[in-house]
This record gives structure tokens, C-alpha cells and sequence, in this order.
């Protein structure tokens, strides 16, 4: 059971760079314990505010219901309170609040509850969903707005009067006006984090509206360039920020969109460039090309700290 309160997990995950390790996976796409621990406890070696087990990057879609609690207890363990262990939730609000359960059992700091599966829901139907999932436990929630789960101010602020364990609200449609009126309506009753794909490009104009975080998929396997890029966010350094989305985000976004599902391909594609193969990701996704992991081998060489993520993992 986490020893944080709802509002100690807001305000800590609020204060830094977070991510979403990946789910390791042996060839017949098992779950590969040794190489979860070995890549959770590295990661904890650099400045990170909070890791999310079994997330969007972790393929939280293709995990079962037993399995997320298995891998949130392994993160917990392998991350020795170094940093908040936050794990995914969703699917209907049955199975919500069930791996919910589970995942505070295990250890969990926090949630993230990700969409409800397939259907459309009008706002009372997503209010009561979110209500149930929060009441199913004592730890933080933080609600992922995008998909079909996209929550309006004034759903989210009846939301939370009513949960006060309701803590975060993480944006993945980049909607600015929507996340304008968002913040005015609630302002410091949530902490705010970018969730879009490769959110290091909506980064500072999201800075400058109160999101202090967003979520960092490449820390998996360019750790150093993600801290140092986030710190320059931080610090509104433009120069720094436009080198590192002309010189390394960008190109990688025109990797990543050449095919559906590559969002998550990349980041395992990364992991192998660095010496650290997680293995496939499992149906429905697919894996980049050979000729495509050439180019973003070339695209982690050309960075400065490239050469200390593979010495890392020797």
C-alpha cells in the first residue's frame, strides 16, 4: 500500500519529467520479468518525478487484467520508493475497478485511468465511470482526456467536488482552448500533464497554460536528451528546445508516423538501438522495419548522450 497521499503523489509527479517504461517481451511475447527490473531500476538512476507501469507506452491495451498488477508490484519492488510508481487502469468500469484494486494492492502510488473500451459515452456516463474507479480506491487518480473519454470542465469539476482523491488531468488531444478552459475552471485542484504522442512538442506553449509535466516516451532510451530537453523547457531556453525537436523529435515523429500503432513501436525500437531489447510488441502492433531502426540508430548517434545510454547497458 502506497505511504503517499493523493495530494503528495499530485504534487511530486507535478515537479518533474515522467514516463512510461515499456512492458519487456520474450519472442512468444511472455512477459520478461529480468528485463523489466533491469530497465525500471535504470531509469530510476536519472531525474524522473514518477514512472507509469502498465501505461499507454507499457501496452497497458494488451496486457490482461492479472498481468497489471503483476508488473506494478515488479515496479514497485525494483524502484525501492526511489520514485511514485503510478499504473494504467481502464477498459469497462468493472474492469477499471478491478485492476485498480489490484494495482493498489500492489503498491501503486497513483492511477492513470485510461479511455473506456470502444464505446462513446455522454458526459454523465464517463462522470460515473471515473466516479466508480475513484471510489474503488484510496490512492490518486489522475483521468486521461482523449479518444472517446473526453471530459469537459464543468463534468470535471462536479468530478471533483465529489473525489478528492481526483488529483491530475492529463491531456492527450491537444486541444488548447479545451485545456484553457480546463485550467480556469479548476486551476491548482489538479496537476496537469501533456499526454500527446511525443509530447515534447506541445511542451512549452503547455508550460506557459500551468502544465509543469508531461510524459516523455523516448526517456526510455534517451534519458539524458529527455531530462536536459525538459529541464530547458523549464527553463523557456527556445534555442535548446528547437535543437532538439529539429535535430531529434521531428525526424523521429516522421519515423513514427508512417504506420499506424508505431507510437509505441519506436520506443521498443529504441530500446534495442540502445542495447536494451524489450523484445516485440504484441499484436496489434507491429514492429519497425529493419531499414527504419537503421534511421533512428542514426538518429540516437547523432545525440551527445547517446554513447553513455549504450555504455549503460553493457
Amino acid at each position: 500500500m502506497s505511504k503517499m497521499t493523493p495530494q503528495e503523489m499530485a504534487q511530486k509527479i507535478g515537479s518533474g519529467l515522467l514516463s512510461f517504461p515499456v512492458t519487456p517481451f520474450r519472442a512468444d511475447y511472455s512477459f520478461d520479468e529480468a528485463a523489466y527490473r533491469a530497465n525500471m531500476d535504470w531509469l530510476c538512476g536519472y531525474d524522473v518525478a514518477g514512472l507509469f507501469a502498465a501505461g499507454g507506452t507499457g501496452e497497458f491495451f494488451s496486457l490482461t487484467p492479472t498481468e497489471v498488477p503483476q508488473i506494478v508490484k515488479i515496479a514497485v519492488e525494483e524502484t525501492k520508493g526511489r520514485v511514485p510508481v503510478l499504473a494504467g487502469t481502464g477498459y469497462g468500469t468493472a474492469i477499471a475497478r478491478e485492476i485498480a484494486i489490484g494495482a493498489e494492492k500492489a503498491g501503486a502510488d497513483g492511477l492513470l485511468l485510461l479511455p473506456p473500451y470502444l464505446t462513446h459515452s455522454e458526459q454523465d456516463g464517463l462522470a460515473a465511470h471515473v466516479e466508480a474507479v475513484c471510489a474503488s480506491v484510496k490512492i490518486g487518480v489522475i483521468v486521461y482526456n482523449r479518444d472517446n473519454a473526453i471530459l469537459q470542465p464543468d463534468t470535471l469539476a462536479r468530478l471533483a467536488e465529489r473525489c478528492p482523491n481526483l488529483v491530475g488531468y492529463k491531456d492527450g488531444i491537444g486541444d488548447i482552448e479545451l485545456m484553457t478552459r480546463v485550467y480556469t475552471k479548476l486551476g491548482d485542484r489538479l496537476t496537469y500533464i501533456g499526454g500527446l504522442p511525443t509530447a515534447e512538442t506541445f511542451a512549452l506553449p503547455y508550460l506557459d497554460m500551468g502544465v509543469t509535466t508531461y510524459s516523455s516516451a523516448v526517456f526510455n532510451f534517451v534519458p539524458e536528451f529527455a531530462t536536459n530537453f525538459y529541464a530547458a523547457v523549464r527553463k523557456r531556453d527556445h534555442e535548446t528546445i528547437h535543437a532538439g525537436l529539429k535535430n531529434f523529435i521531428l525526424p523521429l515523429i516522421a519515423i513514427r508516423n508512417r504506420k499506424k500503432g508505431y507510437a509505441v513501436s519506436i520506443i521498443k525500437a529504441g530500446m534495442k538501438v540502445i542495447g536494451r531489447d524489450s523484445g516485440p510488441v504484441r499484436p496489434p502492433l507491429t514492429d519497425l522495419t529493419e531499414q527504419e531502426i537503421a534511421e533512428l540508430t542514426a538518429l540516437v548517434k547523432k545525440l551527445p548522450a547517446a554513447r553513455s545510454s549504450q555504455q549503460a547497458a553493457e
